[in-house]
């Protein structure tokens, strides 16, 4: 077996519990908190309740991707009905499902056009993207740009596409916005009925995808070698609690069936084999993220080997 990938053995479903009670576990506090946050902290402080709102709808958005990838039920069904209710509003269920999936496709990790989660450009598209959205496209590379108009930029990619293959009739597409339309309903109703305002609601969801573009910032780079693409940060604090330990991101990705409370142990256990296969692209916390790039880029937008590709085909034909 080739040294660059660790000797995983996926758990198949079939030999899961039944139950994973974490998850389950996770799943409860979070529709508890959120209901407390809603309808009881405005009572002393709004900012109070769009900051805890805002956390957990970032937490239930990470049960989301755990529930994508198999967990808590054996049952797909069972599972997705625990993260039914669209309680971040902007992004279907169902879409996010289907574009990361294909985005765990490492060899396409990173590509502008075949990685859904992408946020590099291709050298030809920013060699005539206007200057004034160069500017924007560079201040998203900033750690602070990425939380302040990230979300902005990645829900309108995702809306516009979605709008062509809807018009294309796309049913898989339609279906998930019709899906998404039903799961908003409850929340929206309880919305209503609570202290907040919609409007308030909405900025507590914005910020909840604010507080996710922490994670997805630098789990991919630009590399040449597919295991090299992919990052470790060995934190164990309040954000890697959030981000339910997808901040090991290279083990996420070796082995994807893994639920989240057992990726640091399994990290741990073989960390010079993981930091070996993607060429130690690791930090030690989320402080070392924000000390180094919360006013720095850490890529340049244009994908760098794309670039690379390009210069070396001219050498080749000059």
């Amino acid at each position: 077996m080739s040294s660059d990938r660790p000797q995983i053995i996926p758990p198949e479903r079939a030999m899961r519990p039944l139950v994973e009670w974490p998850t389950l576990g996770m799943i409860i506090v979070c529709y508890v908190g959120w209901w407390i946050a809603l309808m009881w902290a405005p009572q002393f402080s709004a900012t109070l309740a769009v900051v805890l709102l805002a956390v957990l709808i970032a937490l239930h958005s990470s049960l989301q991707h755990e529930v994508l990838h198999g967990h808590p039920f054996r049952s797909a069904l069972l599972s997705e009905a625990m993260v039914f209710p669209a309680v971040g509003l902007f992004v279907p269920y169902q879409r996010f499902r289907d574009l990361h999936l294909q985005h765990h496709y490492d060899p396409n990790l990173t590509d502008p056009y075949d990685d859904p989660e992408s946020n590099y450009m291709d050298p030809a598209v920013w060699s005539v993207t206007s200057p004034l959205m160069k500017r924007l496209y560079r201040f998203n590379n900033l750690l602070l740009g990425r939380m302040v108009v990230g979300p902005i930029l990645s829900l309108w990619g995702l809306y516009r596409a979605d709008a062509i293959a809807v018009a294309q009739r796309n049913s898989c597409v339609t279906r998930a916005y019709l899906w998404h339309g039903l799961g908003m309903v409850p929340v929206l109703w309880l919305v209503w009925i609570s202290p907040l305002s919609i409007a308030t609601y909405l900025l507590a969801s914005y910020m909840g995808l604010s507080l996710l573009k922490i994670r997805t910032f630098l789990e991919h780079r630009a590399h040449e070698k597919v295991p090299g693409r992919t990052v470790i940060i060995e934190s164990r604090g309040p954000l890697s609690i959030l981000f339910l330990n997808n901040n090991y991101h290279a083990v996420h990705h070796a082995n994807p069936c893994l639920p989240w409370y057992q990726l640091p142990a399994f990290y741990a256990a073989r960390r010079s084999v993981f930091l070996e296969r993607n060429k130690s692209y690791f930090y030690r916390s989320y402080a070392d993220v924000f000390r180094q790039y919360f006013l720095r880029s850490k890529d340049p937008v244009p994908h760098p080997l794309r670039e690379k590709a390009h210069v070396d085909k001219e050498l080749e034909l000059s």
